[in-house]
């Protein structure tokens, strides 16, 4: 317990000074949670253990609030309103990126299961970071602000279907089309299901619920909601992230949302920091000397950039600047973290590829915000419009967006 005590003390300092820090210098408070880690973990000061059982459940619960706050934050509504464009962006954002890091990492003598993950850990896309970026530069309400946050939020559901499966063929699924079929079939059954029956059984509830008046709880009721729906997806053979995704899109359309939100967001000050630090203390900095990591993490930062990119070109029909919405696509975030921290956790990876993949993610992190601003600027015809739709996360918390067109 006095170890546990003095990590967690250190965790918290850490991870907010160096949060914030990045913060002044434009870039999001992940990154700063991110470094606290590698500066605490055994390749620096050795004060925190990532592989302690008590410091790893604490991470996890953190990786449940990060997943249940995105969410809260996602409407399947704005989805469909979208369009296509969006969903061919968002599809070749997956296909591109994934095939391509798959066969790089192949390449450069990288074993098949591993090769998976370094591929998937590729098709993420950092809503946050995104949208903040998109905010800050006054183009958040114009047509390509709009695909982009359409085309992420499809991101992040596919995304989460493509680590279930890969959770999956690291529990021991054979590496084939119809083990691959079926695990996603159980991820899509669980979303499909679990979306259905929360429709019509979770709103009344919460209403009787919400009559009870002790001080936070509803909030703690929803988080508890979220818990039950991660079990029930961990019994049902996909991922617990799954359900934690879908327990928070449920409670979206809920007039209840806003205090659950603010319950959630109380308790991820702690534990979501928890995580990202446990993932910056896993890295092995010696093995970023090594030329071979390089190479890979090399590789899939080229991947991951290029892929990204090319992706915003897929919709023909769409009049606006694809560079733009191909660039603000390229951040990974952390998203990106929490395909390689799941790798690493199930031992399918090796801390040496899990820093070459943490390699890529701090890169395409740190080079979208630059870019997207640089694209922006270049482009003076771009049409402002006004726009209506949902609530996205920013990086340091809620914030009002706009997505769909005002008539």
């Amino acid at each position: 317990m006095y170890s546990l005590l003095l990590s967690l003390a250190a965790v918290i300092i850490a991870t907010k000074l160096l949060g914030e820090l990045a913060r002044r210098f434009g870039q999001p408070s992940v990154l700063g949670e991110l470094f606290a880690g590698v500066l605490l973990g055994g390749g620096a000061l050795a004060v925190l253990d990532a592989h302690d059982p008590a410091i790893h459940a604490l991470g996890e619960l953190g990786l449940f609030v990060l997943l249940f706050q995105l969410g809260l934050h996602t409407d399947m509504r704005s989805l469909r309103r979208v369009g296509s464009s969006a969903m061919m962006v968002a599809v070749a954002g997956v296909v591109l990126p994934f095939g391509a890091g798959f066969l790089a990492v192949r390449a450069l003598g990288i074993a098949v299961i591993p090769a998976v993950i370094a591929g998937a850990s590729l098709t993420a896309t950092s809503m946050a970071i995104s949208a903040r970026v998109l905010g800050d530069k006054g183009v958040l309400h114009t047509r390509e602000g709009q695909v982009v946050l359409g085309a992420a939020l499809a991101d992040d559901v596919i995304g989460l279907i493509v680590l279930s499966v890969v959770v999956a063929l690291v529990g021991g699924e054979s590496v084939s089309a119809m083990g691959i079929a079926r695990t996603s079939a159980i991820s899509v059954g669980f979303i499909v299901i679990a979306l259905a029956v929360g429709r019509y059984a979770i709103p009344p509830l919460f209403r009787v619920l919400d009559g009870i008046r002790a001080k936070g709880s509803l909030g703690m009721f929803g988080i508890s909601f979220g818990l039950l729906l991660a079990a029930i997806a961990m019994a049902s053979g996909t991922a617990m992230i799954i359900g934690a995704f879908v327990g928070g899109m449920i409670l979206h359309p809920t007039p209840q949302r806003q205090e659950i939100e603010r319950t959630t967001a109380q308790i991820g000050h702690l534990f979501v920091p928890i995580f990202f630090a446990v993932v910056g203390a896993s890295i092995e900095l010696s093995a970023l000397a090594s030329p071979s990591i390089l190479a890979i993490g090399a590789a899939l930062i080229a991947v991951g950039i290029l892929g990204k990119v090319i992706a915003g070109f897929a919709p023909w029909n769409f009049q606006g600047n694809k560079l733009l919405v191909g660039v603000a696509m390229v951040p990974r975030g952390e998203v990106g973290l929490i395909f390689a921290q799941m790798g690493l956790s199930t031992g399918a990876i090796t801390p040496e590829l899990f820093g070459a993949i943490l390699l890529m993610v701090v890169v395409t992190t740190f080079v979208a915000p630059p870019l997207l601003g640089a694209v922006i600027r270049r482009d003076e015809s771009l049409e402002r419009e006004e726009l209506s739709g949902p609530e996205i996360l920013a990086p340091d918390g809620p914030r009002q967006t706009t997505v769909g067109r005002k008539h």
